[in-house]
């Protein structure tokens, strides 16, 4: 059975760091694929979300393009609100019925994934593969006690220092700042070309 990486996120912009974790779960789980899913409205993040879904879409187009094992996946935008990622996880394994799904999150998501929507539902329908990072703690007992059989459905993946973070690099496009890099190369023509990221007026 072929595992699918399932990399969710706004990535408004996506960024190298975004790629150097989607490389590190590839590689250490053995993906088949990793499919970056482009947010549509994350719940968490109502109000933050920058850029219109289908410049994003481009950009992680332009991020993976030269990239083996990696590909787009619309799931999470060609489906009505509100978007939660048992839900999102629901129409991939319709959409890929011999995959074995492995959701990609970080360790501050596994530590608060108890208060996620229907966590229980969305640990059957996948495994997490969680990219772990030296300055998140994560009490994985306190976990395992609201959700039990946690720990059969974890892979950890150590996560490579992310360089740059979206907020960082949209205050630098803001600014009028290059942004080699950052951000992959077709990444950074798209900011540019389609003057993202600055000032209105």
């Amino acid at each position: 059975m072929e595992r699918l990486g399932i990399f969710g996120g706004t990535f408004d912009p996506p960024h190298n760091g975004h790629l150097a974790l989607a490389r590190a779960a590839r590689d250490t789980l053995d993906l088949a694929q990793v499919l970056w899913a482009v947010a549509a409205d994350p719940p968490h993040k109502r109000g933050q979300v920058h850029t219109p879904a289908e410049v994003r879409v481009r950009m992680v187009q332009a991020a993976i393009a030269a990239e083996p094992g990696m590909a787009l996946s619309r799931v999470d935008l060609d489906r009505p609100g509100p978007h939660y990622s048992v839900d999102m996880l629901g129409l991939l394994a319709r959409q890929y019925p011999a995959a074995e799904l492995v959701l990609l999150i970080g360790g501050d998501s596994l530590r608060d994934l108890p208060k996620w929507h229907q966590p229980h539902e969305l640990i059957r329908r996948c495994r997490l593969g969680v990219l772990q990072r030296p300055d998140v703690a994560v009490d994985l007992d306190a976990v395992e006690h609201v959700l039990p059989g946690l720990r059969e459905r974890l892979d950890f993946i150590p996560a490579p220092p992310v360089p740059a973070a979206s907020q960082i690099i949209r205050a630098r496009a803001a600014a009028g700042e290059p942004l080699g890099g950052l951000v992959p190369a077709g990444v950074a023509e798209l900011i540019l070309a389609e003057g993202l990221y600055r000032p209105i007026g």
